[in-house]
């Protein structure tokens, strides 16, 4: 049966004290939102629409960078999430499958619980996701008899007895599309806010003769964030998962709690990470390579038995073949590094390519920008560029060649040659201690001066 996800997005979030929409606010690299799609993604979704308000252009186009299928309508008016459910009736219209309503401000919902409730489908109508908080006393209540779900009650209207129940209501729910809208179109806003709310639509099922039911899941999956403090809670769990999930799968962290990953790092069995570390989005670690303390990476690759760092950075582009070595005060950007090539220190090579078994000596930095156009280097295959060699782009460097330290290389330097480029040394006698005595005689003045 094809899915097609709803995806709630209008909420401005006022408590989120921001400019920014507040599904647009990033959990490990990536905005909310592109959370929630990628929850939903696993059920390959035949449509996904998603329902922006406040900041739509903005939420439109993150929408659409993650998922460029993606519809997206506007709520113009927050009437509640029944009727926001109700925007999203005309771009599916004709779609005779399961839908599932899903939250922009809720991140965490496992794709095994997404299938759980598309399973419970096949003998229910409508189907929501329940969780069972440690603080039930905010959240609205599932009432069950047996496993069918009779109604959501919210806590302000509860009875006591209501209020006991601890099954809670996460606001996920699925139905099939025509069944979902149907009953959308039948909410009524007679309620002290003046909303539709979606929650009313077990009630409504229920009197159309149609079952309903719960799913559960654990509660750190219903997270929701409404405010800074939210955000920063769901950092938190983001991170401890993926630290626990990359110690399972054979990762040694050396020290976890100062890791920190992105929504899709990808860390192979027997890598090695040191302590303080930063993923940023699309890295990717083979196994067995080790990464030092202190390097912060983003949008690269790092091939098996490779070391990078500590204290290094590598920038979207950089790909690390096999046991190449990238160390300390090293920044690697759009650069490919063939394997047992060596960049050990204080050097930046960016729009490059370097070469097997090349050793690229300290302070060596590739001169890609001249202020408009980007420039590409080739260094060849066991080169040997000297210490604080500058490669002015475009440039290469043969097979077998050689900077002497110091060198300014501004034209192709031949396989097997070696380019120097450094005016001749000129040595004055007795120079320096003469400028020397002259300086702090002024120095000395100075002071009594000011004395």
């Amino acid at each position: 049966m094809a899915t097609a996800l709803i995806v709630l997005a209008a909420g401005q979030g006022t408590r989120m004290n921001s400019d920014l929409p507040k599904v647009l606010h990033e959990v490990a690299g990536a905005p909310l939102l592109v959370h929630a799609l990628q929850s939903g993604a696993s059920l390959s979704p035949s449509r996904v629409v998603i329902v922006a308000g406040h900041g739509a252009e903005a939420v439109t186009a993150a929408a659409h960078d993650w998922t460029p299928e993606a519809d997206v309508v506007i709520q113009a008016e927050q009437l509640g999430t029944g009727h926001a459910v109700a925007q999203a009736a005309p771009a599916l219209e004709g779609f005779e499958g399961e839908a599932i309503v899903l939250y922009g401000d809720t991140p965490f919902i496992r794709p095994e619980t997404l299938e759980a409730m598309i399973a419970a489908r096949a003998a229910h109508d409508v189907v929501v996701l329940g969780f069972e908080p440690g603080d039930p006393a905010r959240y609205g209540r599932l009432v069950m008899e047996g496993k069918s779900l009779t109604r959501i009650v919210e806590f302000k209207d509860a009875s006591d007895e209501e209020r006991a129940i601890t099954l809670c209501n996460s606001g996920v729910l699925c139905a099939s599309a025509p069944v979902l809208f149907d009953l959308c179109a039948a909410l009524e806003n007679n309620n002290a806010s003046g909303e539709y709310y979606l929650t009313d639509v077990v009630e409504l099922a229920r009197a159309k003769g149609l079952s309903a039911t719960a799913v559960t899941c654990a509660e750190e999956e219903t997270l929701g964030v409404n405010s800074r403090a939210d955000l920063a809670a769901a950092e938190a769990a983001f991170q401890a998962r993926a630290r626990a999930e990359a110690l399972d799968i054979g990762v040694t962290l050396t020290a976890p709690d100062t890791v920190h990953f992105a929504f899709d790092t990808v860390i192979g069995r027997d890598a090695v990470i040191e302590p303080n570390v930063v993923f940023g989005p699309g890295v990717t670690i083979e196994s067995g390579a080790r990464i030092r303390a202190f390097s912060h990476l983003e949008g690269c690759h790092v091939s098996r038995g490779a070391t990078v760092g500590p204290f290094a950075r590598l920038r979207p582009g950089a790909e690390l073949a096999e046991d190449v070595h990238i160390g300390n005060f090293v920044e690697v950007k759009n650069a490919q590094v063939d394997e047992g090539a060596k960049i050990n220190h204080l050097s930046y090579v960016g729009d490059a390519h370097v070469g097997e078994k090349t050793n690229i000596g300290a302070g060596t930095i590739t001169c890609n920008y001249d202020g408009v156009f980007k420039h590409r280097t080739t260094i060849g295959k066991r080169v040997f560029v000297g210490s604080n060699t500058m490669l002015v782009a475009p440039v290469t460097m043969g097979d077998d060649s050689m900077s002497a330290t110091g060198t300014v290389v501004t034209t192709d330097v031949p396989e097997g040659a070696m380019a120097i480029s450094r005016a001749k040394q000129e040595n004055k006698p007795g120079l320096a201690k003469r400028l020397f005595d002259k300086l702090r005689a002024r120095k000395a003045a100075q002071q009594k001066k000011d004395s």
